[in-house]
């Protein structure tokens, strides 16, 4: 494994079969954002600029995202490929155990990342883990069936198709009509397009095959805080993972403003509420 970093900030990591784009802002304690679906390192740049008098962050693009590479293209990677990601990264960059947010795709391979090396993260904030392995077996089912059929819209129409059916299935409002002012545009350009063809067809298929122990969580020294987002349906089942999350650790759900993606569409409250989060849970704060 071996780090370089190439301008003030960001960096390439070296790892088995990859090499990861990373960037780091700010300063104080280690504040590691693991990103949600197609999300690359720039994915909450409105977030961040908010959290930088406080934290040092740490954002990086998932293997085969944007411009962290792999080996084999068409080769899935599994959650626990992608939580030795997190492990070789932390390791490069900090000797401390570090805060880290999840948010869906993201959170759970924070929950991984509290199980196999809790000694690296202190606190993680769970926001909407798309985790079925948290739900009763029925449900369990039903909604990996889902996600394998989001795959085929995906395979047959496109995007255009997927995306419709993508939104329900997570609850995401897609017209952001309550969305903060003054966001940073994030069109679909040719790049983003490829990252979502990346997680639709490989991460879609890691998430179905995951088969994290539940208890194992409640085992871990890691503190975790699961979180939904205010305008997230209850009814969808990434809310009603973390709903499931919250019981298993016997743990309060604390609320973000926004919905699935509430980092993105509302990064100034998003913010306040993580840094508050993170402060009462004896961390550093203002």
């Amino acid at each position: 494994m071996s780090a370089t970093v190439t301008s003030a900030g960001t960096g390439m990591l070296t790892v088995p079969g990859a090499a990861l784009h990373y960037v780091l802002q700010g300063s104080g304690p280690l504040l590691l954002i693991s990103q949600s679906g197609e999300g690359d390192a720039d994915r909450t740049v409105d977030l961040v600029p908010h959290l930088t008098d406080t934290f040092t962050v740490l954002t990086y693009d998932r293997r085969g995202l944007s411009r962290s590479r792999v080996e084999e293209p068409g080769r899935t990677t599994s959650l626990a490929e992608h939580t030795d990601d997190v492990h070789r990264l932390l390791a490069a960059v900090t000797d401390e155990p570090a805060l880290m947010l999840g948010c869906s795709l993201g959170a759970v391979i924070g929950l991984h990342v509290a199980v196999r090396h809790p000694e690296q993260v202190s606190t993680l904030i769970a926001h909407e883990p798309v985790a079925p392995w948290l739900l009763p077996e029925d449900e369990r089912g039903r909604h990996e069936a889902e996600l394998a059929r989001l795959q085929g819209t995906y395979r047959t129409g496109g995007l255009g198709a997927a995306f419709p059916e993508m939104a329900r299935v997570l609850g995401i409002d897609v017209t952001r009509r309550d969305a903060e002012p003054g966001l940073t545009p994030q069109p679909l350009d040719e790049r983003r397009h490829a990252n979502f063809d990346r997680f639709i067809e490989h991460d879609f298929s890691a998430i179905i095959g995951d088969n994290l122990d539940p208890e194992a969580l409640t085992r871990t020294p890691t503190r975790i805080i699961p979180a939904v987002g205010a305008a997230t349906p209850p009814t969808v089942f990434d809310h009603q993972c973390a709903v499931r999350l919250a019981a298993l650790l016997d743990m309060e759900i604390r609320t973000f403003p926004g919905g699935h993606n509430g980092n993105t569409t509302h990064p100034r409250g998003y913010a306040e509420r993580l840094r508050g989060l993170l402060t009462a849970a004896g961390c550093p704060g203002r």
